[in-house]
């Protein structure tokens, strides 16, 4: 037996969830058990833990879209028992239990090798936020972005993919300008590395012109709908936004004009299908490229039964930073 939170619904189609003791017969199938050490709290763990919002196939549900931890048996050459891995995305936490347990059963090819350097609960502090933040970054030094170009813009980035962008692009040098509408935020991101500070207000609408002058010479967006608009008319020539969320909405009241008149670029990142090599490649880059001591910072621990509130809090935008579940605590 061992504890997992379980999310039911009722006849009338009400969620309730509660951490309850369950049987290894309960797993799914897959190749790989993993004994659950750390998971983390997302967005998409919010709506899991609640309401589901549209991403919960079947009920009961043990939702939890990252987990770490070490392999407790495998039916996979790839993987033994005592190997440390790590897992995001694969819609794991939504259509497949997922990481809020002390056990998980998966597939063999959702899984990543922990990469030297980190241990489970780093991991786990970067979680997929802190994973799509190292893609972001990647792709916009794919696209040719260096630190001598100028001011990289970090939209939402108090959040948690905003949070580790700007720790990872000030360590490699950059100076990251980040965007926050919450003003106790400012020390904050300044500890990250932040070099300037700027207002949510001060870019949030749109306006009329469809280009203003030439600011920023990268951008990692977790904010979409009007900021993102707006943003890509400040973008200096042939440099790209890399869009990694829709906290501002899911429309882009934007123009054509930024990409045909300046060469801009807006790059789409997704964490949830991405390739393994690609996988390995940001691990070991986020084992190489963020400053521990800064991930530290970030980490709000939790345990199983912290997720009723924290799930609630998250949706509201109240979560700062990553928060860590020890599930064995």
């Amino acid at each position: 037996m061992f504890n997992a939170l379980i999310v039911e619904k009722n006849d009338e189609g009400k969620t309730n969830a509660s951490v309850q003791q369950i049987d290894l017969s309960r797993l799914p199938e897959g190749e790989v058990t993993v004994a659950v050490e750390y998971s983390t709290v997302n967005y998409k763990d919010g709506l899991c833990i609640g309401p589901g919002g549209g991403l919960v196939r079947n009920y009961p549900h043990v939702p939890g879209i990252d987990l770490a931890g070490t392999v407790e048996a495998s039916d996979d050459d790839r993987y033994s028992p005592g190997d440390k891995v790590v897992l995001t995305g694969w819609r794991v936490g939504e259509a497949h239990w997922g990481g809020y347990a002390q056990k998980a059963r998966v597939r063999a090819d959702w899984l990543v090798p922990l990469p030297a350097g980190l241990d489970t609960r780093q991991a786990m502090a970067v979680g997929t936020a802190g994973f799509t933040a190292m893609l972001a970054v990647m792709a916009l030094e794919d696209h040719g972005l260096t630190p001598d170009h100028g001011e990289v813009l970090v939209t939402g980035a108090a959040g948690g993919v905003g949070s580790v962008a700007t720790a990872i692009l000030a360590n490699l040098g950059y100076q990251v300008a980040g965007v926050t509408g919450r003003p106790e935020t400012a020390e904050y991101l300044t500890d990250l590395g932040a070099a300037k500070i700027v207002a949510r207000d001060e870019i949030n609408e749109v306006v009329k012109r469809p280009l203003e002058a030439e600011t920023w010479a990268g951008c990692v967006d977790a904010v979409g709908g009007a900021m993102l608009a707006r943003v890509l008319g400040q973008m200096k020539y042939g440099a790209s936004v890399a869009a990694v969320g829709l906290a501002g909405g899911a429309a882009l009241p934007a123009t054509v004009i930024p990409f045909l008149l300046r060469g801009v670029n807006l790059l789409g990142i997704d964490s949830v299908m991405q390739p393994y090599d690609n996988r390995v490649r940001a691990w070991n880059r986020i084992a190489g490229d963020l400053p521990m001591h800064k991930l530290e910072a970030m980490v709000v621990p939790a345990t199983l039964s912290d997720l009723l509130r924290l799930g609630d809090e998250i949706l509201k935008g109240q979560v700062r930073g990553r928060v860590v579940v020890d599930v064995n605590a």
